[in-house]
């Protein structure tokens, strides 16, 4: 079947359901379930590793230096997207991708020899976090080369329920697998799976919008990072949304992500299914917010959509911070979980679709030097929650979120209020 093409049973389908629309496209057909399968992997690993973490050190501080190290690699994220510019996406998607896989394998030995400490896992760790970080950056690129303008936004945010879905099935599998059959084996199942999601990378498209010779091919590594800051910094939007993705990285994700082993043993006494269960609790919410996304795509103003749900994402965060029933905590997990889709989907949107394609690669990759915000918000984190607990640290970091974002609102507000702003486009 020809790229883009259905038969008039896909048609009718898609009609019923316009989510469905990005599937029409033969790439996507691929890149999806590959994405969702390294998504798991990801998810189960940072169940088994953090746990292993938490349990063999006793220390919330060794917990959050090893979650820092998983987002190493956003410091060189903008030269997988220039590499990316210069070999295709797909190409280096798949070198990314059979790292983990080598990776994996060095961990599942380490747990079936009896030899694992916290010293490899850590130098392991360290390795696999220059790399990973790029993966989703990689992932929204094939996503924008490859799928039609009208098909974006529904494409991402069926693209996004594959880290949402992973962070339930990864995290409750993973905790599972550990408890039934030790940490060894379970990275077998981590290694099948992600061995799996390489193979399928294989069949994602590899249609280029450059080539090397190009007026917007990058010259030198240096230059080209120039070009990706300058081309950022000349465009107020993109330039308002870089700083509200670092703000989120560095004041939301980190109460909702690494720290929630602490949440877990130490406030609420669960042991590692229970952390399943709350990870999977946040992870829930945002697909059904990614679903809705890609529903309604077409009806949603990025920009003032992205804002606004930043501003009750923080809000929940702020709750969620005082409550110490496990039952409670999951409810305001799902619904931060589902707030965050609305926010982190249009952001990406707002870059894809403003970025020149020759500049795309340079923007994304800058674009993952915000995450940078993550690793300095955990490192920052482990000792505030040591000295001042849990509730203190989880409301400075939402109230400095809250107040950030209502001054990027403001100062940016042409570009990113008004509703007839390009960033507020249908």
């Amino acid at each position: 079947m020809p790229e883009g093409k259905g038969n008039d049973q896909d048609v009718s389908l898609i009609a019923r359901v316009p989510a469905l629309a990005p599937f029409r496209i033969r790439s996507f057909r691929f890149q999806w379930p590959a994405d969702l399968l390294a998504s798991w992997a990801f998810e189960m690993e940072g169940v088994i590793l953090g746990w292993f973490v938490l349990v063999t050190t006793g220390s919330v501080l060794a917990l959050a230096v090893f979650g820092s190290l998983q987002f190493l690699g956003t410091l060189i994220s903008p030269l997988f997207g220039m590499a990316g510019d210069r070999i295709g996406y797909r190409n280096l998607l798949c070198l990314m991708r059979g790292t983990y896989v080598a990776v994996a394998l060095m961990l599942m030995g380490l747990f079936l020899t009896g030899l694992a400490s916290p010293v490899p896992v850590f130098v392991l760790a360290a390795l696999i976090g220059l790399v990973r970080p790029s993966d989703i950056t990689l992932r929204n690129l094939l996503v924008g080369e490859t799928m039609p303008a009208e098909y974006l936004m529904r494409a991402m945010g069926v693209s996004r329920t594959t880290a949402d879905s992973a962070r339930i099935v990864g995290a409750l599998s993973g905790a599972t697998l550990v408890a039934v059959m030790g940490s060894g084996l379970a990275y077998v199942a981590v290694c099948l799976v992600y061995t799996i999601s390489l193979a399928l990378t294989f069949g994602v498209g590899i249609r280029r919008l450059r080539v090397l010779g190009d007026a917007g091919t990058p010259g030198s590594p240096l230059q080209s990072l120039k070009e990706g800051f300058a081309y950022i910094w000349a465009s107020p939007d993109m330039r308002a949304t870089m700083l509200l993705a670092f703000l989120v990285n560095l004041a939301a994700y980190p109460l909702v992500g690494s720290l929630l082993a602490y949440v877990a043993k130490n406030i609420y006494g669960l042991d590692q299914t229970g952390l399943g269960w709350l990870l999977a609790s946040f992870a829930g919410g945002a697909l059904l917010g990614s679903i809705l996304v890609s529903m309604n795509g077409a009806r949603i103003q990025p920009a003032r959509t992205m804002i606004a749900a930043a501003l009750v994402w923080f809000a929940l965060n702020l709750a969620f911070s005082w409550i110490e029933s496990p039952v409670w905590g999951e409810a305001l997990l799902f619904l931060a979980g589902f707030t965050q889709s609305f926010c982190m989907v249009p952001m990406a949107v707002l870059l894809l679709r403003g970025a020149e394609p020759a500049l795309r690669g340079r923007v994304m990759g800058v674009r993952m030097l915000a995450v940078y915000g993550l690793p300095i918000g955990l490192l920052v984190s482990g000792p505030l929650v040591e000295h001042a607990g849990f509730a203190v640290t989880g409301s400075l970091y939402s109230l400095l979120g809250i107040g950030c974002t209502l001054l990027i609102a403001v100062r940016w507000r042409t570009e990113l209020w008004h509703r007839a702003a390009p960033g507020n486009v249908k």
